[in-house]
């Protein structure tokens, strides 16, 4: 089987890149040692191997919540729910709501919404749910507020004892209020482990059952995972390894060129949430210390009737990174019309997915023409192997890159700002004083 691939040829020179060599080993040292930044969370790194003996207990349990649930509700924010959504929407069928696929994947916690979570309450009224709850500490406002609300519902439709059997809580392997919830209800249970962070959580249990609920294959996703660590290994040399091309190329565009967003690109429109994990990924490793490359992303040709104009003629201080699918799953041909109203009978005979590649080329010869570097990771198809391979590539080199660029990839001192104020505003006892002098400012 052939691997992703990745280029930067159409977006910075080979000897910029390759003036990243020297770095680029130093970090991926650090990362396998352990003795660079934030090095009590390198779980991830060789998890598509450690895994493996759990993957059994994991499909078992998601057979279970399969064959009993009409909709099973996956509680998590950030990294507990991006990584899970993002394979299943890449994999699954764009309109598997419509279709009346059993069971429904739906989200909670990912939001405080009033009115969303009325929606959800209203939608799992006379239906058979289960719950995934992921935290590892169970405090977490949004997925808290959302697992107090529909566990409450579930066991009023169901009986508490039965009601039992439907929750799964994916959290710490000691402390915190979920472990001790769930040990004092007897629930069933996955560890998060203490050395991986959440946005690098999604080939963890965080993200396998829920995907293997959807009725993926989430063997294949670990095979093709397992793959792409090889791959992006520290004994691959430099100039075959994808991780370290891509961690180097970025890191060029960014300190030499002045580059300081990164839009991720698809023409495929089941990378979106790809994308949003994407995003999440990179933006929470590597914005700190007034640093890192602004990760923002587009979905083309859609976009292109809206922000095209400016990643074509604006400002030019971003570059696209270009995911692009080489075989569609499905063969679409385009019909000859007789009328010609519409003057498409130029296309009479071709496949849907060859427009749309036109459409990439053609883009990409536009906007390198008009300023904005094109690099470009392309993949065979989709599917589970590829789409593992993918999500450890973009791990591997997010390690990479926020080492080069100086900064501790693993933690995320920013988030807890906006939470500090939320409690005081809301009086959570403990918050006393911060109420008292941020409301003096309001």
């Amino acid at each position: 089987m052939k691997d992703i691939q990745f280029s930067y040829a159409k977006a910075v020179s080979t000897e910029a890149v390759q003036a990243y060599k020297t770095q680029v080993a130093n970090a991926q040292e650090q990362l396998v040692n352990g003795t660079g930044l934030g090095n009590d969370f390198l779980g991830w790194m060789n998890l598509p191997s450690d895994i493996r003996p759990q993957l059994e207990d994991i499909q078992a349990t998601a057979n279970l919540l399969r064959k009993e649930c009409e909709v099973i509700v996956c509680i998590g924010i950030g990294g507990s729910y991006l990584g899970a959504k993002a394979v299943i929407d890449a994999l699954t069928s764009s309109f598997a709501w419509l279709e009346g696929e059993k069971p429904a994947i739906v989200y909670a916690g990912q939001n405080i919404g009033e009115d969303y979570l009325y929606e959800l309450q209203t939608l799992l009224k006379n239906k058979k749910f289960g719950i995934i709850s992921i935290s590892k500490s169970g405090t977490t406002t949004e997925p808290a507020l959302a697992f107090r609300l529909l566990k409450t519902q579930l066991e009023e439709q169901q009986g508490k004892e039965a009601a039992k059997q439907l929750i799964v809580c994916i959290t710490d392997a000691k402390k915190g209020a979920l472990r001790t919830l769930a040990t004092q209800e007897g629930y069933k249970t996955y560890v998060i482990e203490d050395n991986i962070g959440g946005r690098f959580s999604v080939l963890s249990p965080v993200g396998l059952l829920p995907i293997a609920c959807a009725g993926l294959d989430i063997l294949a996703l670990i095979d093709g995972a397992e793959r792409m660590m090889q791959v992006c290994g520290i004994d691959t040399p430099f100039e075959e390894n994808p991780a370290a091309q891509y961690a180097a190329a970025r890191n060029s565009l960014y300190a030499e060129e002045g580059k300081k967003i990164e839009l991720l690109v698809n023409y495929h429109p089941k990378l979106h949430n790809i994308s949003e994990w994407w995003k999440q990924l990179y933006g929470e490793s590597e914005g700190k210390d007034g640093k890192g490359i602004f990760p923002a992303s587009v979905d083309f040709t859609t976009d292109l009737h809206s922000m095209g104009q400016y990643i074509q003629d604006g400002e030019r201080h971003l570059f696209e990174t270009v995911i692009s699918v080489e075989q569609a799953q499905h063969t679409v041909p385009f019909p000859h019309d007789k009328a010609n109203l519409d003057g498409l009978n130029f296309l009479a005979g071709k496949r849907v997915d060859e427009v749309n590649k036109m459409a990439e080329l053609g883009t990409m010869i536009a906007h390198i023409d008009g300023g904005v570097p094109n690099m470009k990771i392309t993949i065979p198809t989709l599917n589970e192997y590829y789409i593992g391979q993918l999500l450890y590539f973009f791990e591997r080199a997010c390690g990479i890159s926020g080492y080069i660029l100086g900064v501790n990839p693993f933690n995320q001192p920013g988030v807890e700002a906006y939470k500090k104020n939320m409690f005081a505003l809301l009086d959570k006892p403990g918050y006393e004083a911060e109420s008292a002098a941020i409301k003096a400012r309001l």
